[in-house]
């Protein structure tokens, strides 16, 4: 079942897809990343907060993927074989910088709801979420008909927390849990709790190895808690500290893991308030990838990674489906090292093998080739005599393959005569006293290859006639065997040679055997058939030792004597023993001579040089050179290997040998460094391998740079610009070759010789007239780019353009400056040729003392240091090319503080009032007055107070001045850059005269404060609960003071520790502690003085504890 979301198109909410339990439901969704500068990432939640990138297993598979031609992401979530549990509310949501985007979707659940069973949520069995499960079973739940049992919900609803576990084992509950779950959110009848003023939160979340806190508040500061983990207490200790600050109570845990996240408790008494926390396990990262291996059939195969974390859960899988644990696949774990072990590899194994965490995943292709035996010694065939031991041996390349024996089809069984032995990789018939019947065709065949070995058996019949005593000696060579040619012998390095040479005569002839200077004598003794057979023995590399001298009977090279035999023996032939021998047998009727050419064949040297020549974005060129010595067998081909550097584990390339001595090596990964080896092949073996080239590493160039335009041609030059190439790669990009060619031509003109690092570039030294192509390519450490060629040719020539300057819109207006500040101004313009640029003051041309002007051929730039009153002025910039030009005008104007008014004076004094005339200054600093400052002192203190501030006027009156008191003023100028440094002093002074005012006071009555005691705020009623202290409150007031007298049930309450009483201002206050149900009744509060008493009362009701279910 597959339901697709298209993340590129507004989100609608998805319809609530309805599945059964047990199948399996994918979603897919996918994003368009045109318009995106960044890989997106995408969540997959459930619910408001649970990230299922953390349930990532068997239950719950997450798979990414990126279409290249398209540049959509398509992302999938599949749930395996769905449960109850994973009904519920669903959100995907893709986030890519400042770019967020959502969608929500649910999923119903279809399935018996008595089959539901609680299980661990761990990462392999998925995550059961139960209010989900509620709110399905709710929707889909029907009345039936009540049948006369026990209703289970009821009594866990009236039951001891104690006695839940009990209820479960008698009437068979599997899911407590979830009940208890269920009947917490089943509709109850809110009740108020008289401990807790604030709950603990529904649900707290919490990272593993993070800090959480739990808090509530309780009525009672003094009250003692009790904390519950799954209904056990929890004791304090360095993981769960427990605090208590006022009302406040808090559980602290430290270091939240796995084993934390349960349901919690606050207890008060009888009262009780709870919580689950959901501990988040962080995803676990793989911090060592795993390597491909290439291996034949039967061998051992051990993929290996390594986690971020020991113990974590890691899911591994084969062509991404979950491989079941059996004998043929182990998985082992050792810290953090995970690995998935495959005892004897089989064609079926072929494929991607996969490693998941809830934070990485990683692959490795495991490559299998069928195994072939290599015959390395086959049967010869045996010409024996009546009585003699006949045997047949071969020897195969693997010490495991078993095999049969044959006689002309008919398989041969052992005897007393016929015995058959099986030792490492040597197969051996022998047969004893051999019989005439013996002769035939014997075959052997390994079991389980289409290979067979075969051999003839020859029964030699000896015949005795007359010998005259005078025969000339005779050598009889057998040319069978393994002599190639007349006279041939062809040995393999390390083997051994065995040579036995009949020789007949009478007398016995003397032999002697010869190479070079080194010659042996032996005396024959009897005559015999001849034999000529060479010993093999598995070979390996030996490397080439001085010749050693012959020895009669012993040493590496001798000759022995036989009956009739010559025997010539080379133990571990080396490539030295390669030459002629000569063998000569004489006596007195005469001699014979034989010549005997031994050949010495080894494996090859390794081959030279190997490098890597060209890489692309999965594949690289390498080329070696053939080994210096063959081994005299001719080089068939050569085998390949290769590695991850840093890695010890060698990957073959080919199996069957590769004749040429270049090699494309491919599906690498590209970013990745790579080392390569060669091996050489003869028909004797397999040579060293050779040095490890350099590391390597495939990349590809980048595609053609983008939009390449002309941004300005001239009569010699042409200037360039394009964008970075779409695709740069883990090569990265070096720089950029521009070239150029006449049109009609082929031959490119490289225009610069360093490579050009920026995205534009000045192509100079062209011919007016011409056109010219342009082209850029793009190079990095593989190589060049594919180029970016404009469209049409260029031609050469520069294209008169009207001066135009464009003056900012801000010095358009009267350019203001202070004194001292620094000015900077920049005037674009454009105009073809480059047009020349001249500045103008008021009319005449700048002093270059006092203005710095620079000219390029864009703009214009007019500098001035620090500026003064004199750099005011109108400043013309003229523009001129040839007889046409432009011209633009700024103004600046530099400004600075003004100076003092001038003739401050008083003109009028009246009243509490003075009068201020004054003259504008005679220095405005440049640039309008916009007010001015009055102050004035008096001359008894002389300190100065502000009278007014930004008056615009040249007049004003001072007002609220103190009588008898004599005032001086002085007036500050204002304009743009501020007050005048100096204020002008008014010369005369204002005195304002006292007049014959007198003051006359009201007579000063005393008040009367005496009153009758009245209470202001009378007690008020009160239900408390027994066992929590309360208190009663009222206010009185009275002058003289009034004595307080409480009363319970008109009886005075005297000085018993369960009363408190308090008198703050007039509020009186009455706690009771931890009052029972006899403390209920009418409490009364009398204030009494010397003129008079006042009394209230209030009724306090105490009820019991009630439980709590």
């Amino acid at each position: 079942m597959i339901f697709e979301l298209r993340v590129w198109k507004p989100f609608k909410h998805i319809d609530c897809p309805l599945c059964m339990a047990g199948t399996d439901v994918t979603f897919i969704a996918r994003v368009d990343s045109t318009t995106l500068a960044r890989k997106p990432t995408m969540k997959w939640l459930k619910g408001k907060w649970l990230d299922l990138a953390s349930k990532a297993g068997k239950h719950m598979q997450f798979k990414e993927t990126y279409d290249r031609n398209t540049k959509i992401y398509t992302y999938e979530m599949k749930i395996i074989k769905v449960v109850p549990g994973d009904a519920g509310g669903y959100r995907c949501e893709v986030t890519a910088k400042d770019k967020c985007d959502s969608t929500t979707f649910e999923i119903s659940v279809e399935g018996e709801r008595n089959q539901m069973l609680l299980r661990d949520a761990g990462e392999d069995e998925g995550d059961l979420d139960f209010s989900a499960l509620l709110k399905a079973t709710k929707k889909r739940k029907k009345p039936e008909e009540e049948k006369p049992q026990i209703d289970v919900w009821e009594l866990l609803k009236n039951a001891h927390p104690s006695e839940y576990e009990k209820i479960a084992f008698e009437y068979g509950i599997t899911d407590l849990r979830g009940m208890l779950k269920r009947l917490k959110k089943m509709t109850v009848e809110p009740k108020h709790s008289e401990a807790f003023l604030k709950k603990l939160e529904s649900c707290y979340s919490v990272e593993k190895g993070k800090k959480i806190v739990l808090t509530c508040e309780v009525v009672d500061p003094d009250v003692q808690v009790k904390w519950l983990k799954n209904g056990q207490e929890i004791k304090p200790s360095a993981k769960y500290i427990m605090e208590a600050n006022g009302n406040i109570r808090t559980l602290t845990i430290n270091k939240a893991s796995l084993a934390d996240d349960a349901a919690y408790e606050c207890v008060v008494g009888e009262d009780k308030c709870f919580t689950e926390v959901f501990v988040k396990e962080p995803p676990v990262t793989i911090t060592k990838l795993m390597d491909d291996y290439h291996v034949v059939v039967g061998e051992r195969v051990e993929f290996e990674i390594e986690v971020s974390e020991e113990g974590a859960h890691v899911m591994w899988s084969d062509q991404e489906l979950h491989k079941e644990k059996d004998t043929k696949y182990r998985f082992k774990k050792d810290g953090k090292k995970h690995t998935l072990i495959i005892q004897e590899a089989t064609l079926e194994d072929i494929g991607m093998y996969h490693a998941w965490t809830n934070g990485g995943h990683t692959k490795g292709e495991l490559e299998v080739e069928e195994k072939q035996l290599e015959v390395l010694q086959d049967i010869a065939d045996l010409t024996v005599k009546a009585t003699d031991q006949a045997v047949f041996k071969c020897e195969v390349s693997d010490d495991k393959v078993t095999g049969k024996w044959y006689k002309d089809g008919v398989e041969v069984l052992p005897s007393d005569r016929i015995k058959m032995t099986h030792i490492g990789r040597f197969h051996r018939l022998t047969i004893d006293n051999v019989k005439p019947e013996d002769a035939g065709d014997y075959t052997f065949v390994p079991d389980g290859y289409a290979l067979s070995l075969s051999a003839k058996l020859n029964f030699l019949e000896i015949k005795i006639d007359y010998v005259p005593r005078q025969d000339p000696p005779k050598i009889h060579l057998d040319t069978t065997g393994n002599m190639v040619s007349q006279n041939t012998i062809i040995v393999v390095a390390g083997n051994k040679l065995r040579l036995d040479v009949e020789i007949t005569g009478e007398p016995a002839p003397t032999v002697v055997w010869s190479k070079g200077d080194q010659v042996r004598t032996l005396q024959r003794q009897d005559s015999c058939c001849i034999v000529l057979w060479p010993f093999y023995q598995h070979y390996h590399y030996v490397s080439p030792l001085i010749f050693l001298y012959l020895t009669e009977a012993t040493g590496r090279v001798r000759v022995e004597s036989r009956k009739d035999l010559s025997c010539f023996v080379i133990e571990g032939a080396e490539r030295d023993d390669e030459g002629n021998y000569t063998i000569c047998v004489t006596n007195p009727a005469g001699e014979d001579k034989a010549v005997l050419f031994i050949k010495i064949v080894d494996v090859p040297d390794p081959p030279e040089h190997v490098k890597c020549t060209s890489v692309g974005e999965d594949c690289a060129t390498v080329i070696w050179e053939p080994p210096k010595f063959d081994g005299g067998a001719p080089i068939k081909g050569y085998l390949m290997e290769r590695k991850k550097k840093g890695s010890s584990r060698w990957t073959k390339l080919n199996f069957d040998v590769y004749e040429s001595t270049t090699y494309e090596a491919k599906r690498m990964i590209e970013g990745v460094l790579y080392e390569m080896r060669v091996f050489a092949v003869n028909s004797i073996g397999l040579s060293p391998p050779s040095l490890s080239s350099k590391p390597f590493m495939p990349i590809a160039p980048t595609s053609e740079p983008t939009r390449l335009t002309v941004h300005d041609v001239t009569d010699s030059t042409c200037v360039l610009k394009w964008l970075a190439p779409e695709k740069i790669g883990a090569g990265g990009l070096d720089g950029y070759v521009i070239e150029y060619c006449k049109e009609g031509d082929t031959e490119w003109v490289v225009a610069n010789q360093d490579l050009c690092e920026k995205q534009g570039f000045t192509v100079r030294g062209l011919p007016v007239g011409e056109k010219i192509n342009f082209r850029v390519v793009a190079v990095n450490i593989a190589g060049r780019s594919p180029p970016a060629t404009l469209q049409q040719p260029v031609t050469i020539r520069e294209i008169m353009e009207h001066p135009k300057i464009r003056l900012p819109r801000d010095l358009r207006t009267k350019y203001i400056r202070k004194v001292g500040e620094k000015i900077n101004l920049t005037i674009p313009f454009q105009g073809k040729p480059r047009p020349v640029a001249t500045w103008y003051k008021d009319g005449q041309p700048i002093d270059p003392k006092m203005v710095n002007v620079r000219n390029s051929n864009v703009d214009s730039i007019l500098f001035i240091r620090s500026a003064e009153r004199e750099h005011s002025g109108k400043y013309e910039l003229v523009l001129q090319i040839e007889n046409m030009e432009d011209r633009a005008t700024i103004e600046i104007r530099i400004v600075e503080k003004p100076g003092p008014p001038a003739r401050v004076k008083v003109t009028d004094v009246w009243g509490f009032n003075a009068a201020l005339e004054w003259d504008p200054p005679t220095d405005d600093g440049n640039c309008e007055i916009t007010g001015y400052t009055i102050q004035k002192a008096d001359m008894k203190t002389k300190e100065w107070f502000t009278v007014y501030e930004h008056n615009r006027r040249t007049n004003c009156t001072a007002s609220d001045l103190i009588m008898g008191n004599e005032y001086m003023f002085r007036v500050y100028s204002e304009n743009l850059c501020g007050l005048s440094e100096e204020p002008r002093n008014s010369k005369e002074t204002a005195v304002i005269a006292k007049t014959g005012l007198q003051y006359k006071p009201n007579p000063y009555k005393e008040k009367d404060m005496n009153c009758v005691p009245k209470f202001t705020q009378p007690l008020v009623d009160r239900s408390v609960v027994a066992g929590y202290s309360t208190a009663i409150s009222c206010s009185v007031r009275g002058f003289p003071k009034p004595k307080i007298v409480w009363m319970k049930n008109k009886m005075i309450i005297g000085g018993d520790a369960k009363y408190l009483i308090q008198n703050n201002q007039g509020v009186l206050t009455l706690n009771i502690r931890k009052p029972s149900t006899f403390d209920g009744g009418k409490y009364s509060c009398l204030a009494v003085n010397e003129l008079g008493q006042d009394e209230v009362e209030c009724k306090l009701d105490v009820r019991g504890k009630s439980k709590v279910v």
